[in-house]
């Protein structure tokens, strides 16, 4: 089973915290909100493509991406024939509307060359979309594969936290199983947001889920915000013990704006059909996407 880890070097990450320091702290429209880059993830293996041909098949299969995405949040394509076929699919967020995805979507189709070149596997996550692309016959990871994760700084302090924490992820994973693939809620001061990949079965979802909230247990603690992006799911969650601020701000800038505690790992997901997720700057949305989609609230 083949994988391509690829970690953040320290000028990445400096280069991510002064983009997110940018976007908590300045007013935002959607489409800066939707088409920040969060990660990538770029096969070291290049196209071996001395006639243009894979060149040519991966052209088509981005703008056919682009196209479908003008009418649909979700859907898979492939371009070419035989060896030479080339996969791909791309994943909006589940609250954005259609002229929004393909705005993000159209985005990472003009960034793929520059941020992975002829790689023949890529994977570019936005805050409002993600897009992907393989050639046909890499080999497949496990649905629960860890991609990316956040680990806010902050530690949540007093007594209570995990139990509501605990809480709230009962109300995710339910809410995704019920919902189809996407859910936000919330359960007292945590807010929560989940997807899962869009042909996912609802069972397999809900499984999906729960891996990805062990994973934020046993990786993130007590941190008051998290992000994890398995293979084919992604969740987030936000705390906010004295109650939602009026600013743009996460939780995961808290704490002096330092990340000394963020773990960020990134992986191409070889073969299969990939994991949707959202960004760092998707849990300032939580708080108004409950709002506006009626998410249920517990008290």
């Amino acid at each position: 089973m083949a994988l391509l880890t690829k970690p953040f070097s320290l000028l990445s990450l400096s280069l991510l915290f002064l983009l997110s320091l940018m976007v908590f702290c300045h007013p935002t429209t959607a489409a800066d909100t939707t088409t920040t880059l969060i990660f990538k993830g770029c096969a070291s293996q290049k196209f071996q493509d001395s006639s243009q041909v894979y060149s040519q098949n991966l052209k088509t299969l981005l703008s056919s991406l682009v196209s479908q995405s003008s009418q649909q949040t979700f859907a898979t394509t492939t371009s070419g024939d035989g060896q030479n076929a080339i996969m791909g699919l791309y994943q909006c967020r589940g609250d954005l509307a259609v002229t929004e995805c393909n705005t993000c979507v159209s985005k990472i189709s003009d960034m793929v060359d520059k941020l992975c070149g002829k790689s023949i596997a890529a994977r570019i996550q936005l805050s409002g979309c993600y897009l992907r692309y393989e050639i046909i016959g890499f080999k497949q990871v496990s649905e629960t594969e860890l991609i990316y994760k956040v680990c806010g700084s902050t530690q949540a302090s007093g007594t209570g936290f995990e139990n509501k924490r605990d809480m709230a992820f009962s109300v995710l994973t339910n809410g995704v199983k019920n919902s189809g693939s996407f859910y936000t809620g919330k359960y007292e001061e945590v807010y929560v947001l989940g997807q899962c990949e869009g042909d996912l079965a609802s069972n397999d979802c809900g499984d999906c889920v729960k891996s990805a909230v062990e994973r934020a247990k046993d990786d993130c603690g007590k941190s008051i915000a998290v992000q994890i992006y398995l293979h084919k799911c992604y969740i987030s969650y936000s705390y906010y013990p004295n109650g939602v601020p009026n600013t743009s701000s996460s939780p995961l800038t808290a704490g002096g704006g330092t990340r000394q505690n963020t773990q960020k790992t990134v992986a191409i997901a070889v073969g299969g059909i990939a994991v949707l997720g959202f960004g760092v700057v998707l849990l300032m949305f939580v708080w108004s996407a409950v709002k506006k989609r009626g998410g249920k609230q517990y008290e």
